[in-house]
């Protein structure tokens, strides 16, 4: 399985959110997206899953373009995991919600193959307690896990993942990380991932394609992307960055580069304010 991007270009309206963007993606890879807010990371998932229909380029999967399959043909190929879900979209409970994952799947009844795929997966994502819980009833972290395995349920061999620890600890984290990965290796499982976390990013992607103002800055593997320079250039942001036992990079940011006028923003507020 190959995925590939050629030229993809999208805009809002008259606001342009991606220009021109190529990547190709091999059978048990991650890639780490990593950008500032608004540089066209949701947007660029979206329009590999077929969400959002590029102005310009196409989405191949294996030589054949996504603007091609039908919706059903695209959920068997590719799980997506949007950034935020609204609870009370969906009132259901946790077994359910992931039964849902099943749908290009699912004919006038439930199998009991569905039923095996959904005990497996809500098992091996260690939220298998919560199967008869709500949705809505949650933690944010708990929910997170629940929208995870709704997408491993369609058995996708891509899997796209809008900020995919944003709800979650430290620990939890590393867990959703970790299963992601062994999916990858294991089971050949690709996956596109937007991240804000350069640390989380680095270490657990095989490539990075860092984006600014809906372009590729930079692309490659984690230590030739998130350099002192291009976190500089995209993030406006001063850092050092040290490479692990494992030859990865590690960040810690300093501070942003306009620092002084960072400094007149209270001042700022208390003249608006009038005090």
């Amino acid at each position: 399985m190959k995925l590939v991007i050629n030229n993809v270009t999208f805009s809002y309206k008259s606001t342009p959110a991606l220009k021109g963007v190529c990547f190709e993606l091999n059978k048990g890879e991650i890639l780490g997206l990593v950008g500032p807010n608004g540089s066209g990371k949701s947007t660029l998932l979206k329009c590999i899953d077929g969400i959002l229909k590029p102005h310009c380029g196409a989405v191949f999967v294996d030589d054949k373009s996504i603007s091609n399959m039908s919706l059903k043909e695209i959920s068997k190929l590719m799980g997506y995991v949007p950034q935020n879900v609204s609870s009370a979209v969906f009132p259901f409970t946790v077994f359910d919600m992931v039964l849902a994952g099943r749908k290009p799947y699912i004919g006038w009844s439930v199998k009991d193959e569905d039923v095996s795929v959904v005990t497996n997966i809500l098992n091996y994502m260690g939220i298998g307690h919560l199967a008869t819980r709500y949705f809505s009833e949650l933690s944010g972290g708990e929910q997170q896990k629940v929208i995870i395995a709704r997408a491993l349920a369609q058995l996708p061999q891509i899997l796209l993942l809008d900020e995919p620890t944003s709800n979650l600890d430290i620990r939890h984290q590393l867990e959703v990380l970790q299963m992601i990965h062994h999916l990858c290796k294991e089971m050949g499982l690709s996956v596109v991932a937007a991240m804000h976390d350069l640390n989380l990013a680095s270490r657990f992607s095989d490539k990075i394609l860092m984006l600014k103002d809906g372009c590729i800055f930079a692309a490659g593997a984690p230590e030739e992307v998130i350099t002192v320079e291009n976190i500089m250039a995209v993030y406006g942001v001063k850092a050092h960055v040290s490479l692990t036992g494992n030859g990865r990079p590690q960040v810690i940011p300093i501070e942003p580069i306009d620092v002084k006028s960072l400094q007149e923003i209270p001042y700022k507020i208390s003249y608006a304010l009038g005090k």
